[in-house]
């Protein structure tokens, strides 16, 4: 079946691009209303409660996925559809490069008041202090960071795990956004849901940044930069994680990120990346760019991993018959 997960998660990537998020309906807001309700029903203070809620949601997920990939395992043809509806209903590359041109569009002409309503929309920070180069900033930081965690994660663990890790990862990425952060509700409750998320992003981010280094020159970036600037500066970074792309992004598009950075949690003094100019709205733009070329690319090379998987599995289970086999014979 491995063919049919390899065109499931092309076809997932193409729809993406083509029609971009569900207008209504979207199963992640869905998911995020049972999260919602399920966190007002068990919340408490601690961070058994808050593991409690992560496995319960996570492992609904997984469950979820893998009840509709044993239903596909009728033909090859159900399990590329099953995969293909996943992959588009956990990707977020169209929204993301969507809300990266609108942010870049309004800071190019000046419009600052619009720009800051339209951080939110890219990131949790608190957008009132910010100025130009301040929304540009953490407008390429979050392109760098959601390029892994909208688009090349999820597209990794389908290929590693099909449709149960297309769910489950999107599950555990959407509760590290709701409940991930420092704040002093969600410092103990939210801190399962971070440590999963590190652990589940800990190789896709740093196959992304590989890929940043990859792509940087088609967008005009720099190749050399995106290596040399995300091995020298990723690990100073409180993430294990974000360090990793946003270093790299800054590296391709010679751009200088990190520094003060404010959430409505409270302030963060971040290490510098890079050692180029002041990110402007052309930055921004090529993030964009940038981001679009990483997410076909991790689209390829995640179908062509689920091909390798899938042959590799099927070799061993040959080996296993034939072993059994012999075994009765003798």
């Amino acid at each position: 079946m491995s063919a049919g997960r390899a065109v499931g998660l092309l076809l997932g990537v193409a729809a993406d691009a083509a029609f971009g998020d569900p207008r209504r309906g979207h199963p992640v807001a869905g998911f995020g209303r049972v999260a919602t309700a399920v966190e007002h029903r068990i919340y408490r203070d601690h961070r058994a409660a808050g593991a409690a809620f992560t496995g319960l949601l996570v492992g609904g997920g997984v469950a979820v996925g893998l009840a509709a990939q044993r239903l596909a395992r009728v033909s090859p043809i159900a399990e590329a559809a099953t995969t293909a509806l996943a992959t588009w209903m956990v990707l977020g590359g169209a929204s993301l490069a969507e809300e990266g041109t609108t942010m870049a569009r309004a800071l190019d002409s000046g419009e600052i008041d619009e720009a800051r309503e339209s951080l939110p929309r890219l990131c949790g920070r608190n957008p009132g202090s910010l100025d130009g180069p301040g929304l540009a900033r953490a407008s390429v930081e979050s392109i760098a960071e959601n390029t892994s965690d909208a688009v090349v994660a999820p597209l990794l663990w389908g290929a590693v795990a099909g449709v149960p890790g297309l769910l489950g990862y999107r599950a555990v990425n959407t509760l590290d956004a709701m409940v991930g952060h420092r704040s002093p509700r969600y410092r103990q409750f939210g801190w399962a849901s971070a440590r999963l998320d590190d652990l589940a992003n800990l190789v896709p981010s740093r196959a992304t940044a590989m890929l940043t280094s990859l792509c940087a020159p088609v967008v005009g970036g720099s190749a050399q930069g995106a290596w040399r600037t995300w091995r020298r500066d990723a690990a100073a970074h409180p993430s294990p994680n974000a360090g990793q792309v946003e270093a790299a992004f800054a590296g391709a598009l010679e751009v200088r990120l990190g520094g003060r950075t404010v959430y409505h949690h409270g302030t963060e003094e971040r290490p510098m990346l890079g050692d180029g100019r002041t990110p402007d709205a052309g930055d921004v733009t090529r993030g964009v760019e940038l981001s679009r070329v990483i997410g076909a690319v991790a689209g390829v090379v995640s179908a062509a991993a689920a091909v390798a998987i899938g042959q590799r599995v099927g070799r061993g289970s040959r080996r296993r018959r034939l072993l059994r086999n012999g075994g009765t014979q003798g």
